[in-house]
């Protein structure tokens, strides 16, 4: 793995205590890094890699960390090390596919403070930031938030309102963003281009913490939230000229085996044509829990052809957590 400790951001990116009204040291080593790895015959292994990555903040004076939930999906192996250089092995309790959000459970004494938790909604556009990645001040970023909105990806994933911070951190996976009150309000999930004004810059989405409290104790004791799986077809779909059309189709997923091929247009979901990615997801989502079929519209080589996708529970194509 590449090491991560080599570098830091340049001063005046840096924030800087004399600014702040909470004490900034204290906030930043309750992000830790973390290092996880991934059996080669994992289903994320081609996409994820085996070997990945990140950071995680520490959310409970138990050694509860929250982190992007990618980053520890199939996990055998995941540690955790403070900014003063304690590694101690963690545990992954649990994963969300609706919100992104992964925990992972310390096997020891982490030795630094968790963070307070604040609210996504306290902070607007404009406001200013602190984008944390571990390693203290050196890998800790001012940025600003450029925009609140609606988040899709390919994935078959939906936020109603994600956070959007730049300038973009490049180490965002799990990194922590802290509001100027010295609580997070959300976690590093991507880099991404987003428009502000007639200009393209790099940024990155942030998944609000407010999305957090009403799963944390399914997740801490169960692995997941208590609630039916949405149905997933395991169907990689983006917007291309203004059509939803399939990038590509998960291995042996519910997708592969009905019939959808790379290069489809979705054009229809049980009869309904949704006007966008996020609205695809929604109208899949609307037929039912996992299992349910999922009628589908599709054009393909220009002529029309009408697909039953029978969908599945996305957990039961990943190799559950042990605990060795």
């Amino acid at each position: 793995m590449a090491d991560t400790g080599d570098w830091e951001f340049p001063r005046p990116l840096q924030p800087r205590s004399e600014e702040l009204a909470f004490d900034l040291d204290s906030a930043l080593s309750s992000v830790v890094s973390l290092r996880s790895e991934v059996p080669e015959e994992a289903f994320t292994a081609s996409i994820l890699g085996t070997e990945r990555v990140g950071s995680g903040v520490v959310i409970r004076e138990d050694g509860l960390v929250l982190t992007v939930g990618y980053l520890i999906t199939e996990a055998r192996t995941i540690w955790l090390t403070t900014t003063r250089g304690a590694a101690i092995a963690g545990y992954p309790l649990g994963f969300d596919q609706a919100t992104g959000f992964g925990l992972v459970q310390a096997l020891g004494k982490l030795g630094v403070p968790a963070i307070q938790r604040g609210s996504a909604a306290d902070v607007d556009v404009g406001d200013s930031a602190i984008f944390a990645g571990n390693g203290g001040r050196r890998h800790a970023l001012k940025a600003r938030v450029i925009a609140k909105r609606e988040f899709a990806g390919y994935w078959e994933y939906v936020l109603d309102e994600a956070i959007f911070t730049a300038p973009a951190h490049p180490q965002w996976g799990g990194a922590g963003l802290i509001d100027g009150s010295g609580k997070l309000i959300g976690v590093g999930s991507l880099l991404v281009q987003e428009k502000t004004g007639d200009k393209e810059v790099q940024g990155n989405m942030v998944v609000p913490i407010d999305l957090l409290a009403p799963i944390l104790d399914d997740m801490a004791t169960l692995g997941r939230p208590d609630r039916p799986a949405r149905p997933w077809l395991g169907m990689y779909t983006t917007e291309i000229d203004g059509r939803l059309t399939v990038a590509g189709v998960a291995p042996k997923g519910p997708a592969e085996r009905a019939g959808v091929r790379q290069g489809d247009i979705v054009g229809a979901v049980a009869g309904e044509r949704p006007a966008s990615l996020a609205a695809l997801f929604r109208s899949i989502w609307r037929q039912g829990p996992a299992g349910a079929e999922v009628p589908l519209t599709i054009l393909r080589e220009g002529a029309t052809k009408a697909v039953r996708v029978k969908s599945a529970d996305r957990a039961e194509f990943l190799l559950k957590p042990k605990l060795n």
